[in-house]
Parts: C-alpha cells; structure tokens; sequence
C-alpha cells in the first residue's frame, strides 16, 4: 500500500486550519449599573407652575422654621385670656374677679391651707371638674338658705409647685379657673357680675318709669335745697338733699339699685348718731321729718361716710320722727 497520498492529505489539511494562537481570546465582560431616576409625581404639573428642585427634608425643615407651632398660639390666648389677683381687687380677704365668658381665672393654693371659691348666691352648683384630683382635694358646700343659698368649692394641693385646672358649671354659667400651688395661699375668690348688673339696672329703669314720680304732692315753692354734702365719694355718694318743709328728701344715682343700699343716721348737736326710720322710692330715700345734720355710712373695716347738712340759717320747724 502506497502511505504517501495520505501523508499529502493531511498536509494540505494542516495548511488549511490555522493555529489556535490566531484565535483572539474574548475580553471579560464589564458590569453595567444603572442608576434609579428619580419617580415621576402621581399628578401632572398645571401648566405654568414653578416646580421646586429642593430636597424633600430641606422644605420640611424651612416649613417648621417658617410656621409657629399650634402649642405657641394655644399658650399666647391662654396667657391674654388670664386675670391675676391684683391688690385693688381684694375685699377684706377676698379676691373679687369681674365675670366674663371664656376668661381664665389664676387662683393661688398652698398645702395644708384651702381656698375658697365661692359662686353667686342663688347659683346652683352643676358639675366640678379637675385636670389632676389625685394631689389636689377639691370638695363643695353651702352657706345661706334659699334664694342667698351660695355654693363654695374648696381647693387644697398636697404639695408646692403643682398646676391643674378647674372646670365649674352651674345653671348659670361655666367658670375656668387655673390652679397654681405655692407658698402663700389666697383665702378665698368671688366674682362680680357686670351683665346681670345691667340687667338689673335696666329693669329698674323699667319699673321707675312705670311707678309713680316721688314728687307727687309737692309744691315747689316749698322745696329747701339748702343742704350740703361732704365726706367721701363712693358709688353711691348722692346727688343732692332738700325738703318741703315736712319731709326729707335724698336722691341717689341710679346704681344704688345694683348695689348694697348705706343706712341713714342721724347725727345730734354732740356728734351722737342713731339710725333714723326712712322709706325707699326708686332712687329715693325720704325721711318723715327734718333734720339739721344725718350721715350714711357702708363698710366695716375701711367705712365709707357722706354726711348732709343743712345750710347755717334759720331753723325750720320740725316734723315728728316716724
């Protein structure tokens, strides 16, 4: 057999594939990461709006700057909305706070000492509620019978530097009170009513213009308006004092109606003074005889005093004392 044909084959075969070297080896394939854009908004922009860039946490952060917190307007109405004890309000011991819807009342307690809060006589008691009963005692009662039946709250802290509120209503009204404790402790609060003053001075309009005028019977050519007034100067202080040569005649302003009324002395040449009978009409008080000096008088500790006099000059003739 001839083995040199197939030695020409393979030669020609050899020829034909190239090496492996002529092969070029791939290079290593480079990862690719891509990087998350940012989401789209749910809705659109409008047409002409300004789309702001700013990060998220930075608006955030301008919007707390810029805006005032809600606890910083509740504390400033609180703060406008609350009357202190002040030393021209105190009546003997007793703070007297001018009633008005909404205020805020501050009212000082100590331990081992109880203040008393007492509302209108007459005002019947709803309900009481606290904001802390656990270190407070709070309990009611009542003085007077029927229509002066008053109602009090007692309030006592266990310990100094306590603050809570104090919700009371009534059938008539609804009072706020904070409650501070501290060292000294104020004995007792009321209040003033200055809408039911004004509606009591305006009945009694009402009912003066109805009644019958005080000078019914008088003839004015008998009236005396020889009287001074000296003294002090109260609400009540009146306005002026004559007679008809029977009957004594002392007019007030109109707020005696919504106020407590002064008793009337007589006062005698050594300066003795005795209550004297008189009767009320309106603003009026009218006394059934002359006199030459009288004084009213209201308080106890800081007394209130306007004495009348008549005029130096010849005396008139006297009635008979009632």
């Amino acid at each position: 057999m001839n083995r040199f044909p197939i030695l020409a084959v393979l030669s020609t075969v050899a020829m034909i594939v190239p090496p492996a070297s002529a092969f070029p080896i791939p290079a290593k394939p480079v990862p690719t990461i891509v990087k998350p854009g940012p989401v789209p908004s749910a809705v659109p922009a409008r047409e002409g709006t300004r789309v702001s860039l700013r990060p998220a946490g930075r608006v955030s952060r301008l919007r707390r700057r810029a805006l005032p917190s809600a606890s910083a307007h509740v504390a400033a109405a609180n703060r406008a909305a609350t009357l202190e004890p002040t030393s021209h309000a105190y009546l003997n011991g007793v703070q007297v706070y001018p009633y008005a819807e909404g205020m805020l009342y501050h009212v000082y307690a100590a331990p081992e000492r109880v203040t008393d809060i007492a509302l209108q006589p007459g005002e019947a008691l709803g309900a009481v509620a606290s904001g802390d009963t656990v270190r407070w005692v709070i309990g009611d009662t009542s003085s007077g019978t029927g229509a002066e039946k008053r109602t009090h709250v007692l309030v006592k802290p266990f310990a100094t530097g306590l603050t809570t509120n104090l919700v009371i209503t009534t059938d008539r009204r609804t009072y706020h009170i904070t409650l501070a404790s501290t060292a000294a402790a104020m004995a007792a609060i009321s209040w003033i009513y200055p809408q039911d003053a004004m509606i009591a001075l305006k009945h009694v309009e009402g009912l003066a213009q109805t009644a019958p005028p005080v000078a019914t019977g008088l003839e004015l050519e008998k009236l005396h308006f020889d009287y001074a007034l000296s003294g002090d100067h109260p609400t009540w202080r009146p306005l002026r004092a004559f007679d008809d040569g029977r009957q004594t005649f002392i007019e007030f302003p109109a707020s005696l109606a919504v106020g407590e009324a002064p008793p009337l002395f007589l006062v005698d040449g050594h300066g003795v003074a005795q209550l004297v009978n008189y009767r009320v009409l309106g603003r009026f008080y009218i006394v059934d005889r002359l006199f030459d000096a009288a004084e009213l008088r209201l308080g106890t500790k800081h007394q209130d005093v306007v004495r009348i006099a008549r005029a130096a000059g010849p005396a008139a003739p006297r009635g008979r004392a009632s």
